[in-house]
Formats: structure tokens, sequence, C-alpha cells
């Protein structure tokens, strides 16, 4: 196991808010210890004692249902020095403060830092057996994503695995786990996990929170690049994928990365019908009123930025033929959904359509609907025992990838979604307007 983190962007609201409360909670169930040390780095002038005093106050502010004592020896583990992420030799200085053995260079960086940071390192003499790892979106667009792999391949000696770990924690969320752990070991998912015995697959990312202070990432993003690409279609590979070759770690990614090579997204014209693009107008969520959308703080009206996406595609396999999946995602809805929503045929012409409904983050149940019956829960799902990045986090400190994204999921997630961004640029899909607090447009299926 990588005991020496580089952290860079440590002061950022990434690390504050996530990746240390990930840490903490690591050290309270002794997955890490003392031999664990965390050397944080940004362009921020400020020594170990103040490092340590932001931590501390980010993790009673963010993790403090974790004992003191864990959150204290974290804090203690942390040393801090301030450089720049771009420049060889400020890179050089950290890794030497690092010391010997392999390392974790932690990339809580813009996107635009990635490819500087990384050719930093790799004129750093990384020690054998260090990594690297990036936070999403991994390029802005496809050609970005294809050149971040080719660098990555050429200055660490692989795009995948050994050196660089793409991080998206949609994977390491547990109902993400056990779906795919249903998917490759439960018999009666098997049994009906095809276009025969499902019509529509719904794959939503729903939420009852407007932008909560991230105007200046998500007005240029939206939530089609937000979500939709990456989360959503993370989840997508793992419900669509076919059985992997083999039981290890890199036969379930090629079959992921399979899934959504065979994904076929709606292009030109026919975006018109299969996609949808919106954003929300003047509502109340709760017994709160709340501004349209182009009333925030930080918000370029001009930029027609969406805050509710929809793409239908269609997966062309024997397997998936004549089974549509949908992306659903959206901001300042009514109510709070992350789920898999499996849409199954009757078993007879007059017979009652039935769903499966698995939750990816609360409620995480795996319920059973037919029509006129009352939902029967197959699956509880306990409350997870760490958040999704300290799952991320041990598999990538213990070496492994599982969690990972492949370089071929990266850039297979913006194949699909480039026709889409493009078909809306050019004007094909108007953008339309939902008041905050409903249920957003009228749907495209069902």
């Amino acid at each position: 196991m990588i005991t020496n983190l580089l952290l860079f962007g440590a002061t950022g609201d990434l690390a504050s808010d996530l990746l240390l409360p990930a840490l903490a909670a690591l050290r309270a169930t002794g997955r890490i210890g003392d031999d664990f040390t965390v050397i944080g780095t940004a362009r921020d002038d400020m020594d170990t004692k103040a490092f340590r005093e932001h931590a501390a106050q980010s993790l009673e502010e963010n993790a403090s249902h974790i004992p003191i004592e864990h959150r204290e020896a974290l804090t203690q583990s942390l040393r801090y020095q301030a450089g720049d992420a771009t420049k060889a030799e400020d890179v050089a200085a950290l890794v030497r403060e690092a010391g010997d053995g392999p390392l974790v260079a932690y990339l809580a960086l813009p996107p635009a830092l990635f490819i500087p940071c990384i050719t930093a390192l790799a004129a750093a003499d990384l020690s054998a057996g260090s990594r690297v790892a990036l936070e999403k979106p991994f390029g802005e667009d496809l050609d970005s994503a294809v050149e971040l792999n080719r660098v990555l391949a050429g200055l660490l000696g692989s795009a995948d695995d050994e050196a660089a770990y793409r991080i998206d924690h949609a994977l390491g969320m547990s109902t993400v786990r056990n779906l795919l752990d249903l998917r490759l070991n439960d018999p009666f998912l098997a049994a009906i996990w095809d276009a025969q015995h499902i019509e529509r697959v719904d794959v939503l990312w729903e939420e009852d929170d407007p932008l909560e202070g991230r105007a200046g990432y998500y007005d240029s993003a939206g939530a089609l690049k937000d979500v939709v690409q990456n989360h959503m279609l993370r989840v997508l590979a793992v419900v669509a994928m076919e059985p992997p070759a083999g039981p290890g770690e890199q036969e379930v990614k090629e079959a992921k990365v399979d899934a959504l090579r065979a994904a076929r997204a709606p292009q030109g014209d026919d975006a018109a019908s299969r996609t949808r693009r919106a954003r929300w107008a003047a509502g109340r969520l709760g017994d709160a009123d709340v501004p349209a959308y182009v009333d925030e703080e930080g918000v370029d009206p001009s930029r027609e930025t969406e805050t509710f996406a929809e793409v239908v595609l269609e997966i062309d396999t024997p397997r998936w033929r004549g089974t549509s999946f949908v992306l659903r995602a959206g901001k300042a809805l009514r109510v709070r959904r992350k789920e898999v929503v499996v849409h199954l045929r009757p078993l007879r012409p007059d017979g009652p359509p039935g769903r499966l409904d698995i939750g990816i983050d609360g409620p995480t149940d795996i319920t059973l609907t037919l029509q006129g019956s009352e939902p029967i829960i197959l699956t509880g799902t306990p409350p997870a025992s760490l958040p999704p990045y300290a799952h991320v986090l041990l598999d990538l400190l213990q070496g492994g990838s599982a969690l990972a994204v492949s370089s071929g999921g990266a850039e297979e997630s913006w194949r699909l979604m480039e026709p889409v961004l493009a078909a809306w640029s050019e004007g094909r899909v108007p953008l339309v307007e939902y008041p905050a607090g409903s249920d957003g447009p009228p749907r495209l299926l069902g």
C-alpha cells in the first residue's frame, strides 16, 4: 500500500469537502495508520501549522461524525509546502519532500492544469510504483481526452492502471458497486437482463438543490457535461455491459468500455426528438422562493447553459436491440432521485408491466413493482461504512484499478456526447424552461 500522498490543490473545495473527510474515514476504520503522510500543496502562502488548522476546520464542518481523535491523528499526518503545480522545479521539490518510495500524486486541480502538472511530475523522477490520480472531467471534448491519454501514456509509461488513475466518485458509491456485483453474480438479473424482458432503462440523476455557489464552474459546463457525460455513463456501462471475459479488474473494465462503444447517440436532426435541454425558471423549493437560473449570481444568460438534460441512447448489441436507455439529469427539481429504473415488459400481452428500482444514492434499496401491487424489496442495501471517495482512495492507494475510469471509457464518453453538444450548439434542440420545484419539462419517453 502506498503511504505517501502528494495532494495538489490542497486548499481547494474538493480537498476540504471530500478528500480530507475520506482520509479521516480511512483513518478511523484502520485502513491507514501512523505511517501515512500527506503533503499538501497549493499557491496559498501558508505553513504546515496553518494548513493543519485549515484541515481541522474543514473536518469539523464536513466530517464531524468521525471521532475527534481520528480527525486529529489525520491532521498530524499533514504537511504543507507552497508551490506551482505547473513548474518543474516546484514539483521536483515537492517530490523530494515526500521522501523515498512510491507516492500518489493527486491532482485536485482544474483540468487545464493536468498536462502541465503531469509533465512536471514526469521530470521529477518519481519512484517506481508511483501513481497519478486525476479528477473528472478527463478533457473538454474527445480531442482533448485523446490528447490527455497520449500525454499520460508518453510521460508515465501507461495511460491506464499502473500509473494513471482517473477518478469518478460515482464508481465508489456502495450501490453502484453493489449493482456491479449483481450484474456479475445474480442469477435472477441474468435471466431477465435483455431486450426480450426489458423495454426501457432510465438512469436518473435528479437533484432538488440549486447551484449552491457553483455558478463559476456550472455555468461553463451545464448538466450534460457536469453529470451525464461522466457519472451517468459510468452507471450505464455497468447496467449494459456483457458478462466479462474473466473475473479480473481489466476484464470488467473492458466489458464496460465495450458497452459504451456499442451505444449510439442521436445526431443531427434526430437530436430534436431524442434529446432535451432546459433550465429552471423562478419557482419554489419547499418553503423557499428560488430565482430563475439566469438570475443566479455568476450566471451569464447568453451562454444558454442547461440545468436539465435528457438523452435517449440505443445500444447496438444482440442483447439490447429494442431497448431504449434514457439518461436524465436536472437541478432545482421537486424530488431528489438518483436511481436506475428498469421497465419490464409484460409477460403476456394483457399482463401488467413491472419495474425494478435500483437506488444509487438514497433510497438505496432494489425494489420490484408490478402494476396494481405493492413494491417488494428484493435487496436492502445497508448504510455505507465509508463515503464514496474513501472507497476510491483506498483502491488507489492499494494499487487497484477497480474503481478507476479507463482511458477507453474516458474517450467513449466524449464520443457519445459530442454529437448531442453539436446539435445543441447548432440550435437543433430548443432550450425550454421549467419552474424550480417542479418535476421538470415533459419526458421524452414514458
